[in-house]
């Protein structure tokens, strides 16, 4: 079988630590620091990947 070059993730809000977004990044990149909506912060705020167990 082919290896996955692909890591699946969670997108965790850094202001309020709740799971929002599930996506994939290339594992050669770097960390993802995207900006997102926050649902329970209501508001755009930085969320931060967590690593899928």
């Amino acid at each position: 079988m082919a290896k996955d070059k692909r890591e699946h993730l969670m997108l965790v809000c850094a202001d309020c630590g709740s799971v929002n977004y599930h996506t994939s990044r290339s594992k050669t990149t770097q960390k993802l620091d995207l900006k997102k909506f926050c649902i329970k912060e209501r508001k755009h705020t930085a969320h931060k990947e967590k690593k899928r167990k």
